[in-house]
């Protein structure tokens, strides 16, 4: 299976308006992203899909490959934009604002698609579990359920489940917006009209649920640091800065 890796890009994120552009070490965000995932060796080829060209010419500027897209709502919708005559079987969304993803949950993520003989499974993202209480409640860490077999039953910003009976210790977990999809299902995705609960949530993988498709979520234990405010890039810094120095 060819196996290619495209980061989404947009330059005016509503939470944090330029904040690819911003400096992490010596290097922008989106630089520091798009050269962690080439350095993996995972993929066939690396892309970012943008419709700035301030981001483009970064990654031109690089020597890395840049596709510009139109205006999208999602990450995903840009995707299927820039992939859609690029010759691939299996399409990994990189979040351009998560810079320190490596190698292990891309393997976690591609055994999902070995396994699945029949095809059954469109696309396959990470969670990881959540301890502490403020990160429970943060808006900006998105919550997954799923059932008994992996396979995600809803995303929300709120608090799922919700623990009413006390006597039982509800486990949390975060949604890591790292995707693997089908490129057939990604195609079809984009070609889908947004429904109320992804309107109301701004979490586009509702739309997949939405219309019926199944998406396996797959725990992993890797921290990152997704850059979703100002605060964000702050510890994003301390952790490079920890990880020159060690």
């Amino acid at each position: 299976m060819k196996t290619i890796a495209v980061i989404p890009a947009r330059y005016q994120a509503s939470r944090f308006p330029g904040k690819l552009m911003q400096i992490l070490g010596e290097k922008t965000v989106i630089a520091t992203t798009y050269q962690n995932v080439v350095e993996t060796q995972f993929f066939d080829e690396v892309f970012v899909a943008t419709d700035s060209e301030i981001i483009f010419n970064e990654i031109k500027n690089i020597g890395g490959n840049a596709v510009m897209t139109g205006n999208h709502e999602t990450g995903s919708d840009r995707i299927a934009e820039a992939v859609e005559n690029i010759d691939c079987d299996i399409v990994i969304n990189v979040q351009g604002d998560e810079p320190f993803l490596k190698t292990e949950p891309f393997k976690q993520l591609m055994e999902v698609f070995k396994n699945d003989f029949e095809e059954k499974i469109s696309l396959a993202s990470l969670k990881i579990k959540l301890k502490e209480q403020d990160e429970i409640e943060n808006p900006n860490n998105v919550k997954v359920i799923t059932d008994n077999e992996g396979f995600a039953l809803y995303f929300s910003r709120s608090v799922i489940p919700y623990s009413r009976e006390t006597s039982v210790q509800a486990e949390y977990f975060k949604h890591i917006g790292v995707y693997a999809f089908r490129k057939k299902a990604l195609l079809n995705f984009a070609k889908l009209k947004m429904q109320p609960l992804e309107i109301a949530e701004k979490i586009e993988c509702i739309r997949y649920l939405e219309y019926g498709m199944k998406i396996k979520m797959i725990e992993t234990d890797f921290i990152g640091v997704g850059i979703d405010v100002p605060e964000d890039l702050e510890k994003a810094r301390l952790i490079l800065k920890n990880s020159i120095n060690s």
